[in-house]
């Protein structure tokens, strides 16, 4: 699957539609699972570290340890930027992506599901839970 086809299947518009940002918001947010909520999250970065990242390493481990070590580069890479930018030491991201790929893979295992709940509740379930690993995330470095 191409890029743009992927982007297009994820936002339901077309690659560069002035709706790809409020739609990839609106069904990311208002997902109705954490796994569902990383579907439709940034599919351009999604699109790469499926293709680059998770599908190579699941070659050679299960998806769960390939999910883990997914979010883990996509930190790396996160962390890397910020680093080159204010050119000193900065792990917040990794150490946050990882606490939020370790709730996605216990969060599909017990079937965490919110899809019943109204649109605004599921944003705030999802936006508290990036918020909280964030919290945790930030903590671990102090």
């Amino acid at each position: 699957m191409r890029l743009s086809q992927y982007v297009a299947k994820r936002n339901g518009v077309p690659f560069g539609s002035n709706r790809s940002l409020p739609n990839m918001l609106y069904r990311s947010l208002g997902a109705g699972s954490f796994v569902q909520f990383w579907r439709y999250w940034n599919p351009v970065w999604g699109y790469y570290l499926g293709k680059h990242v998770f599908k190579p390493l699941r070659q050679y481990v299960p998806a769960s340890l390939a999910v883990l070590l997914t979010f883990g580069v996509s930190g790396l890479v996160h962390d890397g930027v910020i680093m080159a930018v204010r050119q000193d030491l900065a792990l917040i991201f990794t150490p946050w992506f990882l606490l939020m790929a370790l709730w996605l893979l216990i969060s599909e295992a017990i079937g965490l599901r919110y899809h019943g709940s109204p649109w605004i509740a599921r944003v705030v379930i999802n936006t508290l839970t990036i918020g909280v690993f964030f919290v945790m995330a930030w903590m671990m470095q102090v």
